[in-house]
């Protein structure tokens, strides 16, 4: 595990701004007083506590997995995408919100978009291509995407108009099994 280089730092932040806004720094100093830092391995990007971190130095990279939680991967264009394992995190920050009716939840962890007949609630807001998670109803984060209408303009949609484009759902844990773990 290697840190960041300032082009790989820049694209990783810019896409957590999407999501949590300006609270990336809260993101890396968490409730625990403790700091965290982003590490590189083998293309994909983890989320580690620095007194983890330090002693992870005694491990040999080749004898390396893992450490920590991975939120993103580069592809191999060199884009910076995050995974649905990243979701319990910027969940916690996110600025931007959307809640799912409960018959719309199967259809949206199945890969879908969200419609606007889905959507029960969404933050008030929220501009066009912002991050946003999606909840249920219940408040549990269920995965993430990008709005593609701001909320003022949801008001006057057809109910089959597209409101956030599908990234990330936590359905992936059991569609692409092999590549998350």
């Amino acid at each position: 595990m290697r840190p960041l280089t300032e082009k790989e730092a820049k694209a990783v932040f810019e896409k957590l701004f999407k999501f949590v806004g300006k609270d990336v720094e809260a993101f890396l100093r968490k409730k625990e007083k403790e700091s965290y830092c982003f590490r590189l391995q083998k293309n994909k990007i983890y989320y580690i506590r620095e007194s983890i971190m330090r002693k992870s130095t005694n491990i040999s990279r080749d004898k390396l997995i893992s450490l920590g939680t991975q939120i993103g991967k580069f592809t191999h264009s060199g884009k910076f995408r995050l995974t649905i394992t990243s979701l319990d995190l910027i969940a916690e920050f996110a600025k931007n919100k959307v809640w799912l009716k409960s018959s719309a939840e199967m259809s949206y962890l199945y890969g879908n978009n969200v419609l606007k007949s889905s959507m029960a609630r969404i933050t008030e807001g929220t501009p066009k291509n912002a991050g946003v998670v999606v909840y249920s109803m219940a408040d549990v984060p269920l995965g993430f995407g990008v709005s593609a209408r701001a909320t003022e303009d949801c008001r006057r949609l057809d109910p089959h108009s597209i409101i956030v484009l599908h990234q990330a759902d936590i359905g992936e844990y059991l569609r692409n099994e092999k590549e998350i773990g």
